[in-house]
């Protein structure tokens, strides 16, 4: 679908886009993690298919095999560093359930052997080959995480909530990028990546003090689904005919709530701060009790 560039000077500019993109930061920018490297390792099936075109029945057949066994392993590739650019994001996460790169390492071995195989009939040629894939694979692109993060003396329960919601919060999130790129506005994305910015510094909020679970739970639930289900139709409208009050009124509505989630972030970590002044206080009436006094100024400037 053709895509509509814009500017200060563009006619339906009027210097909008260009100030949506001096307000918006680099903030929360992330790099692709399934790249070209991810992508390059497609490339292995289609060569591997289009040579055995003229081998035989036997060949093609083994050929097909082998690109069909090659193709899941690139796929699952993607997969595993998309799950695990998640799990480096988050300050608390579960292990992958599926060690989807380990998986892709064993299968692009399996899928180089039978190639081999098709080439030079045998068990030692095929062993070689794909044990060498399987090694240089897992050297390229390491291992799936093996234990869960941030999880160390805390409550499984509400780590598993936390989870749930973080989860469900990401799925409305990746949702509405979905639904965004339809409608073929850059000043609309623009402002969008600004809402989901404000949003995730909130789930690294509740990820940090699973506490503040309950006072966030409509702000991640009723609120960013309502914020989807705005965006979808936001899209549908724009995808079918341009609407500048409908423009208008979106941009307006994400503004508010990225001021009321800001806000909210703002509350939870000052009721934080408070939480460990309190306990502050409290440890240093208990010693005080005890008749221990802890001068950390004279400690300070002792150098212990």
């Amino acid at each position: 679908m053709a895509r509509k560039f814009g500017g200060k000077y563009s006619p339906d500019g009027g210097g909008s886009e260009v100030k949506a993109r001096e307000t918006s930061s680099y903030r929360g920018a992330t790099v692709a993690p399934a790249g070209a490297r991810a992508n390059l390792m497609f490339v292995p099936a289609a060569v591997v298919l289009f040579t055995s075109l003229t081998s035989g029945a036997t060949g093609l057949a083994l050929g097909a095999v082998s690109a069909a066994v090659l193709a899941l392993s690139a796929w699952l590739l993607r997969d595993g560093l998309k799950a695990e650019a998640a799990y480096n994001t988050r300050k608390v996460a579960r292990r992958p359930g599926i060690p989807r790169k380990l998986f892709s390492s064993v299968l692009a071995g399996l899928g180089i052997a039978v190639a081999a195989y098709k080439v030079e009939p045998g068990l030692v040629a095929p062993v070689i080959f794909g044990v060498v894939t399987t090694a240089l694979h897992v050297f390229s692109f390491g291992m799936d995480p093996m234990k869960d993060k941030g999880m160390e003396g805390v409550d499984r329960l509400q780590t598993d909530r936390v989870a749930r919601v973080v989860d469900q919060a990401e799925t409305y999130l990746s949702a509405m990028s979905d639904a965004i790129r339809r409608a073929g506005d850059r000043t609309a994305e623009a402002r969008l990546e600004r809402f989901q910015v404000s949003v995730r510094d909130m789930l690294r909020t509740v990820e940090d003090d699973p506490r503040d679970l309950t006072a966030t739970r409509k702000y991640l639930g009723v609120y960013l689904m309502g914020a989807r289900d705005a965006t979808v139709k936001f899209a549908d409208i724009q995808s079918r005919a341009p609407d500048p009050k409908a423009k208008a009124d979106y941009l307006d509505l994400l503004g508010d709530l990225e001021a009321n989630f800001e806000a909210k972030t703002k509350m939870l970590l000052a009721d934080n701060n408070s939480d460990l002044e309190i306990e502050i206080e409290v440890l240093r009436d208990r010693l005080a009790r005890e008749g221990i006094r802890y001068d950390t100024t004279r400690e300070f400037q002792e150098g212990r």
